[in-house]
């Protein structure tokens, strides 16, 4: 979950509805190189922008979903949001701009887990009601714990549930951080290597 994974997210969040929907229509139709296939459809147009985010990197790679998603960016007229993802792409994160990680910046001292490995969290964590289980009365008040209880599948309970994390102090993380290594040893396990 490196740079560009963020960076795509953070162009594509920046966007706005219409032009979000712009983007969607135009990635049906731009060209594509080689061995390529194309989304379908009916699966891209009812994403969020972190769904696109991953379907984009698990479609193209990481060096081609930036590529892509700069030359469609271009086509919708977006030549600045185009010219920002490439630059960070192609040198990496600027000094300190928010929310832009990667491996690098990961290993530094005094990231916590949770917010090196967010968004394998969200996309890998199968259990998200043995984890909120976990954390209730602990973390996360009743409405919280309901908030994310109310989210219809088990990404979206994660982003919901991490979405309170900025908010919370390390030890609140560790807990987290506990609960997922009870419900899911193996992925923490994974993430520990990466």
């Amino acid at each position: 979950m490196g740079c560009t994974r963020d960076a795509i997210l953070d162009a594509l969040e920046n966007l706005t509805a219409d032009e979000f929907k712009k983007f969607k229509l135009k990635l049906l139709s731009v060209p594509l190189r080689e061995g390529y296939g194309r989304i379908p459809r009916g699966t891209l147009m009812s994403m969020d922008a972190m769904d696109l985010t991953d379907k984009l990197v698990s479609f193209y790679l990481e060096k081609y979903s930036a590529e892509l998603t700069a030359v469609v960016l271009r086509e919708i007229g977006m030549q600045e949001t185009a010219e920002k993802l490439q630059e960070i792409t192609c040198k990496g994160p600027a000094p300190g701009p928010a929310g832009i990680q990667d491996h690098q910046t990961a290993a530094k001292p005094g990231l916590h887990f949770v917010d090196q490995h967010r968004a394998a969290l969200v996309a890998r964590v199968t259990d998200v009601d043995g984890v909120l289980d976990a954390l209730y009365g602990n973390v996360l008040s009743e409405e919280q714990y309901g908030a994310v209880r109310a989210e219809p599948t088990n990404p979206m309970k994660m982003r919901k549930l991490l979405g309170f994390a900025p908010a919370w102090n390390t030890t609140c993380k560790d807990l987290l951080l506990q609960a997922l290594r009870n419900t899911h040893p193996y992925l923490v396990a994974d993430l520990e290597k990466s």
